[in-house]
């Protein structure tokens, strides 16, 4: 009895430590709530955050050395577009202009005429080092200029956020955690190999860097260095930054004395829905179906020979090419179809002035939710196959061209508002 006196005594005390404690605990909650401002709370779990990263890090050959010098006393960037922070509200972005704006507005004459004609003088400044990185690696001087024009306006654009603290930040607020995750990581090798200075890494809002914008995973694999110095200099060296880019063309599937793609004029009973990837013919092939080379140009057999796909950026409301296997190469550089008719139009215009034969149609760029919900009704109804991002690519034209073409619509494989009402009303 006297043992269970003391059980029960014993239980009563501990019961009420309990309470106390319970107590104290929604104190200090209350108190953290009240006096911390939520960026303490997040700058707490994400230090606990980074500090969990060290056996990742340390798998990767880093050193502790290396890794305390990166991520003591670091904070996250909140002002970063695209994060998700717990209990605020997100922030619409503007999103990148490869997704938001009309063909029309993003490939400006006045912005290819004015890039092309410093890209021509480039190469003659250029001409030596360009002359050697395409007889190594079979990717013409005006195609890596356009990219560098396309990515940092020849330099002129200079990247102002620290690496290491955008990777980190998107690795831990971003939509993409394990894709910047991997990043961070690889930024903390380039640091633990001596590639860079921390001070000196720069980079833009999502981490892409030097002068044409690798992420640290694409640098450790492709980055050259071209002019001699010893050193893999993207930031600054354009030898070295623009031999890189070619070295990773070459690893997206660039195929040497392949052109980009043919502007050409299709046949009037064109089917939009057969501009998709997997739809491929020899450019010899597509020619005998009615399909015309733009200004009359004459291809030759090796031209004729090569494989392409069918490429309608605007529906039927604009230029028609057809895109062989690097211009695929050089959307791997970044994925979207405005971005490499930039690219290699901008190119083109370095030795040949006339713009595109066919004039961009006036048509209005969906939201990215519009688009999105085209998505999901085109997944659920068998049409589309692919992710839902919102992004009017080949693969969503072309299921919105087969939507269209089983509802006897209209087809012209362009995204409108008018187009998703009836998508929803059926």
């Amino acid at each position: 009895m006297i043992h269970e006196r003391h059980g029960r005594h014993g239980a009563g005390r501990d019961a009420g430590v309990k309470a106390r404690m319970s107590r104290r605990s929604v104190v200090a909650i209350f108190f953290l709530l009240v006096f911390c401002p939520p960026s303490a709370l997040a700058d707490a779990s994400f230090q606990n955050f980074l500090r969990s990263l060290w056996p990742q890090a340390q798998e990767l050959g880093v050193s502790r050395a290396t890794f305390e010098m990166a991520t003591r006393g670091l904070e996250p960037d909140l002002s970063l577009p695209e994060l998700v922070i717990p209990g605020r509200p997100q922030r619409p972005t503007a999103g990148q202009p490869e997704f938001v704006l009309t063909p029309a507005d993003y490939l400006k004459e006045s912005a290819i005429e004015r890039l092309a004609r410093e890209g021509k003088n480039l190469l003659d400044h250029y001409r030596a080092p360009l002359t050697a990185i395409e007889r190594q690696f079979g990717v013409p001087p005006t195609i890596l200029l356009a990219i560098f024009a396309r990515e940092t306006d020849y330099g002129r654009a200079h990247d102002s956020h620290n690496a290491i603290r955008v990777l980190a930040t998107q690795a831990y607020f971003g939509k993409r955690k394990d894709k910047f995750r991997e990043e961070f990581l690889l930024a903390l090798k380039m640091l633990d190999e001596g590639v860079v200075k921390p001070a000196d890494m720069k980079s833009s809002w999502a981490g892409a860097m030097g002068l044409t914008q690798f992420l640290p995973s694409d640098f450790l694999k492709y980055a050259v260095d071209f002019d001699g110095d010893g050193r893999r200099d993207i930031w600054n060296s354009v030898p070295d930054a623009l031999a890189s880019t070619a070295r990773q063309l070459v690893g997206k599937g660039w195929q040497r004395g392949v052109h980009w793609a043919y502007e050409v004029h299709p046949p009037a009973h064109v089917d939009c829905t057969a501009g998709v990837p997997e739809i491929t013919r020899p450019v010899g092939g597509w020619l005998e179906l009615g399909f015309v080379p733009a200004y009359g140009r004459k291809l030759s057999a090796a031209e004729q020979a090569a494989t392409a796909s069918l490429l309608q950026p605007a529906g039927l409301y604009g230029p028609s090419f057809l895109a062989t296997q690097n211009y695929f190469a050089i959307k791997e550089y970044n994925f979207s179809d405005l971005y490499v008719l930039f690219v290699g139009h901008l190119s083109d215009r370095m030795t040949d002035p006339r713009p595109f034969e066919t004039p961009w149609g006036r048509v209005a760029q969906l939201p990215t939710r519009d688009l999105e919900r085209m998505q999901q009704i085109l997944t659920a109804r068998g049409y589309y196959h692919d992710k839902i991002d919102g992004k009017a690519g080949m693969k969503t034209r072309a299921a919105l061209g087969a939507f269209q073409k089983r509802n006897h619509l209209k087809v012209d494989c362009w995204p409108t508002a008018k187009l998703l009402a009836d998508m929803e009303r059926q």
